[in-house]
């Protein structure tokens, strides 16, 4: 958890010292671009590219041929059917693409809380899906609020590779709109953070929680969307399910608790490849297949975006079975490694 904190706090007291100092100064989008960019290798796609592995491993065994296999048909199902409704229907897809990481992104950080910092005011299922709710606006949801131009460029960037129009979800970039979008953020946040304070046995648990809300809220504030979400994703969110991975394979987690970091990783990325590189040639047959072929560096990154969220559908899937298996959603406490140990 350190080095996001470390990361992510680095980068949102740059941004808001430039916006004090130096209010017209924005980071050059090219720039931006660079964490996006380097999640195809580097953590971000490969983070779910272990799926196949992972509901055998989160039950105490090695995953057979027909666990590979039903995972991916999985993946064949929902993530194809996600990529058709991009097709047809681009702005619904989009909506889709943001609700959905919304409600991934928020559940990968009640695993973290619970299993990992040991938070004692998470008590009932209730209070875990608040939270996750809460979490997953931070870099959905704030960033719409804090920069409405850029993020109508990428929504724009995507739905145009399909040949379509945001339509009605320009009220969403208005005055009024990101008033409401506020007004939920906040609503969500504090809700989030006063029940957990009344329920806290140790105010340790709740000060990490609160304090990484607040990290992450200036964070998505003051710095630039594209910019940010390349970071979180890599940085906070992909670095966080790796290491609930690890903690799920007998080798890799022995290796860690030898100290051996390296090694670990090593292990994990041996799983990734085939998977990450079947992804890859997967973009290349996606480029062309879009209706309006990219033109350019954000039109690439944009569609990267599309794959990521065809893929994202039948990965929430498969998470929602290691939470079911670790028992995030239910009262008690949360399992770190497998159901067996």
């Amino acid at each position: 958890m350190l080095p996001g904190w470390a990361l992510l706090g680095v980068v949102a007291a740059v941004g808001a010292a430039r916006a004090v100092l130096a209010p017209g100064l924005s980071v050059p989008r090219s720039y931006q671009f660079v964490p996006l960019l380097a999640s195809v290798a580097v953590l971000g796609l490969p983070h779910g590219a272990v799926d196949h592995l992972t509901p055998a491993r989160a039950r105490g065994r090695q995953a057979t041929v027909r666990d590979i296999g039903a995972v991916g048909l999985l993946y064949a199902a929902l993530g194809g059917l996600y990529a058709l409704l991009w097709f047809v229907v681009p702005v619904a897809a989009f909506v889709v693409f943001i609700g959905l990481t919304w409600l991934h992104w928020g559940q990968g950080e009640v695993h973290s809380l619970g299993a990992v910092a040991g938070v004692d005011h998470l008590e009932t299922p209730a209070q875990r899906v608040l939270t996750a709710l809460a979490r997953g606006t931070l870099p959905m949801l704030v960033p719409l609020v804090a920069f409405p131009g850029e993020y109508r460029f990428v929504a724009e960037t995507l739905v145009g590779l399909f040949g379509g129009s945001l339509g009605p979800l320009t009220a969403a970039f208005t005055t009024t709109g990101r008033l409401a979008v506020a007004m939920l953020v906040g609503g969500l946040l504090v809700g989030s953070l006063a029940l957990g304070y009344l329920r806290a046995g140790s105010l340790r648990g709740w000060a990490l929680d609160a304090g990484e809300v607040g990290l992450l809220v200036a964070f998505f504030a003051f710095v630039e969307p594209i910019l940010a979400v390349g970071l979180y994703f890599t940085c906070w969110h992909a670095l966080r399910h790796v290491g609930r991975l690890m903690a799920l394979d007998p080798d890799a987690r022995a290796a860690l608790a030898d100290g051996h970091t390296g090694a670990a990783l090593t292990r994990f990325t041996r799983d990734a490849t085939p998977l990450t590189l079947a992804s890859l040639a997967l973009l290349g047959g996606l480029a062309l297949l879009v209706p309006t072929s990219p033109a350019g560096l954000p039109d690439l990154v944009g569609l990267y975006l599309v794959l990521i969220a065809a893929l994202t559908l039948p990965h929430v899937a498969v998470v929602a079975d290691l939470d079911r298996t670790q028992t995030v959603w239910t009262p008690g406490t949360m399992r770190l490694t497998s159901q067996s140990e």
